[in-house]
């Protein structure tokens, strides 16, 4: 997602809603709506989530162990002795894995892909980061894997290539149940359904 270069002589107004439309879920009257909150509120607020927003680069990075986005080395999960390491819960995206921890129904931990079958996309077998899940999974003595990808086209083909290569590991795959609607994402599916969804699951 790229931004055009600010603009002294654009309306900074425009120049902002412009930008926060590239947002998940924004559409041009909540951005309208948000900078009118920000233009009445005490200055210093916007000069404050200013801060934050541009200290998000510096300061977060994908986790070690399972690829997620933390502040630290490793994530809570990861960090987490008291976590079950022989159960991984293999998802698309971070917003993915915080979405299944707000459920508290997961005690296992996570791999996150950072990437979906898509060959229109130019994500075919080639280019997906299989290697690295498998070189984990023997590397910790996984002994299951619950495939958590979005119920979405890209999501059920990764699904069924993750089960196929999973299980001539000798892994046990399981994938979360059909609670979660059909074409959503995880990130937006509330806890109770998505904890339904992971109690759920069925081997593949």
């Amino acid at each position: 997602m790229i931004l055009p270069p600010l603009d002294d002589t654009s309306d900074p107004v425009q120049d902002l809603v412009r930008a926060l439309v590239k947002l998940p879920s924004v559409g041009e009257k909540s951005a309208r709506r948000i900078v009118q909150h920000l233009l009445t509120a005490d200055p210093t607020f916007a000069e404050a989530l200013g801060a934050r927003i541009a200290a998000l680069p510096r300061r977060v990075r994908r986790c070690e162990v399972c690829g997620t986005f933390t502040a630290r080395v490793r994530c809570g999960p990861c960090a987490d002795p008291g976590r079950l390491a022989t159960v991984l819960c293999v998802v698309a995206r971070p917003s993915d894995s915080d979405a299944i921890e707000r459920t508290r129904a997961f005690r296992g931990r996570y791999h996150v892909l950072h990437a979906l079958l898509d060959p229109l996309g130019g994500v075919g077998p080639a280019e997906f980061p299989l290697g690295a899940l498998l070189a984990r999974v023997r590397a910790e003595g996984v002994e299951e894997v619950i495939v958590a990808t979005p119920p979405t086209v890209e999501g059920e083909a990764t699904a069924l290539y993750l089960a196929e290569s999973l299980r001539a590991a000798g892994v046990q795959v399981s994938r979360i149940a059909s609670g979660v609607p059909h074409g959503g994402d995880l990130e937006y599916t509330d806890p109770i359904t998505l904890g339904r969804a992971l109690e759920g699951r069925r081997t593949l």
